[in-house]
């Protein structure tokens, strides 16, 4: 579902993403609170598209700005434990992994998903980007659906 909300200006293109941390205590104060902290903390967006004639507001948050940009709940990618991994079905992350070297940490602890949590598996992409493992988990690299908000 499409929401309107502010974001920067310099992230205020179609396809970029990023995850919602909630206020800034920067935001305090600020006249635009509602239009811009209307999204679901945690949550990975993408930008859909940037409003016609959208205004460029000031921000103490953002230096060049906000503008009005149309955003939806993005899919994340991660490595889930390779049992079980299928599309449609629903999965974990395996857990935090130290191992910030490893070609896979970013699909391991990935933005917008928690570990806590399950999610359902929209596409399995396939084998993870690492050779092996450090802790030896055997891994799948799948495509969580996006969060219904």
């Amino acid at each position: 579902m499409t929401k309107v909300t502010l974001i920067g200006d310099r992230l205020a293109e179609p396809g970029t993403q990023f995850v919602y941390r909630g206020p800034s205590s920067a935001c305090e104060g600020c006249p635009y609170r509602k239009q811009c902290l209307n999204l679901d903390e945690g949550v990975r967006y993408e930008v859909r598209g940037v409003r016609e004639n959208a205004q460029l507001l000031d921000c103490a948050v953002h230096d060049a700005g906000v503008r009005a940009v149309e955003v939806e709940p993005a899919p994340v990618v991660a490595n889930v434990p390779s049992k079980g991994a299928y599309a449609g079905s629903k999965a974990s992350l395996a857990g935090p992994c130290p191992h910030t070297e490893c070609p896979s940490h970013e699909y391991c602890v990935p933005e917008g998903a928690e570990f806590d949590q399950e999610y359902r598996i929209a596409e399995v992409r396939g084998d993870p980007p690492h050779d092996f493992c450090y802790l030896d988990r055997d891994l799948t690299l799948v495509e969580f659906a996006p969060q219904e908000e």
